[in-house]
């Protein structure tokens, strides 16, 4: 019976970081077709179906490093890091919305900077409680940097 119970707990962590993408592909969906369409595009810019596999790979690798956070031993510094996992998990989920949804470039750029903080500081904190939790969140962070300087590239663009 502990054996479900682990792998629900490890599904529900998963399923609870997919539904941050969940949100944002409401917006990206009708959104990439039209209106992003139409913005100057930065050369370094991917495909726009590299987005999809890459995001779900990535919720789900934050999936497991919550999972682990959670089974750990109830005390400060875990409820710090969820407090803070739980924080950059919303400005994630914030950022299609404001990009897509609102077509607000500048808006956008300035949460992925508060966000890519939030990770860095989501990593620290999970590091210093599990140390495969904060290795399982630094491809995230990458991703997120690399989006940040493609944010500032469409904002400079258009």
């Amino acid at each position: 019976m502990k054996k479900i119970s682990t792998i629900l707990h490890l599904l529900t962590a998963i399923a609870l970081c997919q539904a941050a993408g969940f949100i944002g592909s409401f917006f990206t969906i009708s959104q990439t077709n039209t209106w992003y369409k139409t913005l100057v595009q930065p050369s370094f810019a991917p495909p726009n179906w590299l987005f999809g596999p890459v995001w779900i790979t990535l919720y789900t690798l934050m999936g497991i490093a919550l999972f682990l956070l959670w089974k750990s031993p109830k005390n400060p510094h875990r409820t710090r890091a969820l407090t803070i996992f739980f924080l950059q998990l919303a400005l994630n989920a914030a950022w299609t919305p404001i990009f897509f949804g609102l077509h607000a470039i500048g808006a956008a750029l300035v949460l992925i900077i508060f966000l890519l903080i939030a990770i860095a500081v989501t990593i620290w904190s999970a590091y210093t409680i599990s140390r495969a939790a904060g290795y399982l969140l630094v491809p995230y962070c990458v991703w997120v940097l690399f989006a940040t300087v493609l944010n500032f590239a469409f904002l400079v663009l258009n």
